[in-house]
């Protein structure tokens, strides 16, 4: 099972201080008669209400229509029950979905797996890496290009505020290369940079900064799905949202993805709370929350809310490799493609949350199966605030899970509900 909490403590260090492919599916079109998922429903009733508000889960065989799941409601002063439609921050549930949107432009002979991508952001052209991090930002000059395939699998050697440290996390915050905002509080205690204005100031900016290791060397949870984010918009000449509305989420009909919500739909955006020992605080009410407000930019690693309803079209199209229903999106190959494992060969995944694993087009991709866990060959991601998806191409399964607290480890609900499911199949 996806094991994020390296992911989550980084992440947290700045959220805590506002509390003070695979095989062939067989698809399946008809719906099946209903299972009963009696251990996934005793996750939920172990944690609803007695410790969360709400739960969701939508869970698919195959191709075949899903079950959603629900517990409770969408925060702890609310009476509005969760639901399919119920709006949930997936965080880094995005990454994948922008590593597809860059299979698509693969397939479609604008974009290179193995491309340079000073073809399209020309600072990258003589990139540097950092001789001692701890130190300075002193460097020598790349043993490597950055490449598609680095910022697909993490490993362009590019850092991440929710994980770099030293002089470069300095220079990252005082560049604005921050790819997210949890609330519109501010972090007591931590600066308030602003974010980079655009995309395109985000992307020359970072290349302005050295690299933390040789492209192709090491895997480093990164800022490389955002910077895609341009990559995909240069080369499509399309911004980066409206690329992923017109050749994803219209043809899926994946109507309530979102990088900003609208006023219509805040009604049924859920509260994300941040655990602490005297109990929950609401770091970012649904009625008031920052996901309300006009991003910088759309962020490609951590920047959409969405439905259960619409990732687990996503994951649907995933399962039926390239295609939903009637819709295609991308060809069978390429979506095998993006759920292989891409990670450059030789590539150091020890120490870490990927260790003895691979990744693809932004997930990770299970080359070891568990008893009783996912197949060989399932490709999924979680959230920071206790979300979780998959498609388990040999097992024929697709599933995703909804929470929204941090840290997760708290109830470790993704994990919990990943080893419900298979127990429930067993």
């Amino acid at each position: 099972m996806i094991d994020r909490t390296l992911e989550r403590r980084a992440f947290l260090r700045g959220a805590a201080m506002l509390g003070a492919a695979g095989a062939l599916p067989l698809p399946v079109f008809a719906r099946e008669p209903e299972k009963n998922w009696a251990l996934v429903r005793a996750v939920f009733d172990s944690l609803v209400p007695a410790k969360l508000p709400g739960l969701a889960a939508a869970i698919g065989r195959g191709t075949g229509d899903p079950q959603f799941i629900f517990a409770g409601t969408i925060a702890k002063d609310s009476q509005a029950a969760v639901d399919a439609d119920t709006l949930w921050r997936v965080y880094s549930m995005t990454k994948p979905i922008t590593g597809m949107a860059a299979m698509m432009l693969i397939e479609d002979g604008r974009l290179k797996l193995d491309q340079n991508i000073a073809d399209f952001i020309p600072g990258f052209a003589s990139p540097k890496v950092l001789i001692d991090p701890a130190k300075g930002l002193e460097s020598r000059p790349a043993k490597a290009p950055v490449t598609i395939r680095n910022l697909l699998t993490h490993t362009a050697g590019l850092g991440y505020t929710i994980i770099t440290r030293g002089p470069l996390l300095d220079a990252y915050n005082k560049l604005g290369i921050i790819p997210f905002r949890a609330s519109r509080q501010t972090l007591p205690g931590q600066p308030d940079w602003p974010i980079a204005p655009s995309l395109a100031e985000f992307a020359d900016r970072l290349a302005t900064l050295p690299l933390i290791a040789d492209p192709g060397t090491r895997w480093s949870y990164s800022v490389g799905l955002d910077l895609l984010g341009r990559v995909i918009e240069i080369a499509s000449g399309r911004p980066f949202d409206a690329f992923l509305q017109e050749r994803m989420f219209d043809p899926l009909g994946m109507k309530d993805s979102y990088w900003q919500v609208p006023a219509a739909a805040a009604g049924r955006l859920v509260t994300n709370y941040y655990m602490t020992p005297a109990g929950p605080i609401p770091i970012d009410p649904g009625a008031a929350s920052v996901f309300l407000d006009k991003p910088a930019f759309p962020f490609g690693g951590a920047g959409l809310v969405m439905s259960a309803r619409d990732y687990d079209r996503f994951l649907a199209m995933l399962m039926g490799l390239g295609a939903l229903g009637d819709a295609r999106v991308m060809k069978p190959e390429t979506a095998r493609l993006g759920m292989s494992n891409l990670l450059p060969p030789g590539a150091d995944t020890g120490g870490g949350l990927l260790e003895g694993q691979g990744f693809g087009a932004g997930g990770r991709v299970t080359l070891t199966a568990t008893p009783g866990g996912q197949g060989v060959g399932s490709f999924g991601w979680g959230g920071a605030a206790a979300t979780i998806g998959w498609v388990d191409p040999v097992r024929g399964i697709r599933a995703s899970g909804f929470a929204q607290y941090m840290p997760d480890q708290t109830y470790g609900f993704p994990t919990e509900f990943a080893k419900a499911v298979y127990a429930d199949l067993a």
